[in-house]
């Protein structure tokens, strides 16, 4: 099984407003970064949309060590989701999971991988996250101007 590290970030200009994704493959070598947005969306929807298309970009099963800033998306997988998806993909308090599509599609994603999370402190010493929060933001400004 091929062994990928993953490095994802993503961007919201307002919070609900334009928002911006990123990631970076590495693998043997190679490097690819991609990078994406939405015109109107939140903070989390681009953290979790920015982990989703990581992975989808896998041509095959991989063990990919996955790092991220965002604790929202490195608790959920690892914390919640086993919870919310025993539940019917509701919460403790039986309210529906936000940002459930994007939660059950991570799912989807992970069942075809190996995946070892990884948290780094964002805006700070880790390199390729520095990168994918450069990609994000750009992404989500194109969305501003774009909409503007």
């Amino acid at each position: 099984m091929k062994k990928v590290l993953a490095i994802s970030d993503g961007s919201c200009l307002g919070n609900p407003g334009p928002g911006g994704w990123a990631f970076i493959l590495r693998y043997g070598g190679r490097t690819k970064e991609q990078s994406g947005g939405e015109p109107h969306t939140t903070n989390n929807r681009m953290e979790l949309t920015a982990a989703l298309r990581a992975l989808q970009a896998l041509k095959e099963p991989c063990e990919v060590e996955f790092i991220t800033d965002s604790q929202y998306l490195k608790n959920g997988v690892e914390s919640w989701m086993a919870r919310w998806k025993r539940n019917g993909w509701k919460t403790a308090e039986k309210k529906p999971v936000l940002n459930q599509d994007l939660w059950q599609a991570l799912d989807e994603e992970l069942g075809r991988h190996r995946v070892r999370w990884a948290w780094t402190k964002g805006h700070a010493e880790h390199e390729d996250n520095n990168r994918c929060d450069e990609l994000a933001r750009a992404a989500a400004e194109r969305q501003r101007l774009a909409g503007g």
